[in-house]
């Protein structure tokens, strides 16, 4: 299994093995919780991911990679910071209004990316730009997939849904992307010809 030898010493607490962890997967992490939550709250989630890991390293049992157990503490704390930042967005809004007025803010408006045809057109920066503007969990299956590489299978356990919807999610991200992608050209007054 991957990392065998790391999660042995990991659970043995070897100050060495930690360091291992984080120069693997500090980068890692931090472009999943940018593309998860933007860039505030990047360090935090960083530094919550390695506290989880530290505390619940030995119950590990290893029916997954480590790489995708890391990945789902990732997730599952860019979840609870939404969560928390949602409540209080909550609280803010309804603090002093009347209790017939009581609403809670809402949700941000969810955009869309662009896709494989056009990126020879598309500039790095354009490509990042259209991505980062995608809703939160298309752009957690597209870096998970297309920047992280993973399977759909890795994916799936990460997220927790069915390879099947994952596929599903993936390829709808992708149409979106490819949308924007296409949109933005336009715009630019470019078309996937190169005119």
């Amino acid at each position: 299994m991957e990392n065998s030898n790391l999660v042995i010493r990991l659970k043995r607490g070897d100050p060495r093995a930690y360091e291992e962890l984080y120069t693997e997967y500090v980068e890692k992490i931090g472009r999943i919780a940018k593309t998860y939550l933007g860039v505030d709250d990047v360090e935090d989630v960083i530094q919550e991911v390695f506290i989880r890991v530290y505390k619940n390293i030995k119950k590990f049992r290893g029916d997954s990679a480590l790489s995708t157990w890391v990945y789902r503490i990732t997730v599952n704390v860019c979840k609870d910071m939404l969560s928390k930042k949602r409540r209080r967005r909550e609280i803010l809004t309804s603090f002093g209004m009347e209790e017939d007025e009581t609403k809670t803010l809402p949700e941000p408006v969810e955009y869309t990316r662009p896709s494989d045809e056009y990126l020879k057109e598309t500039s790095a920066e354009e490509i990042h730009k259209a991505i980062d503007s995608l809703a939160k969990e298309d752009r957690l299956l597209i870096t998970l997939r297309e920047i992280e590489n993973m399977s759909y299978a890795d994916i799936s356990n990460i997220v927790d849904k069915p390879i099947g919807t994952v596929k599903s999610r993936l390829h709808y991200a992708r149409e979106r992307l490819k949308e924007l992608l296409e949109k933005n050209l336009k715009v630019l007054g470019r078309d996937h010809d190169g005119v």
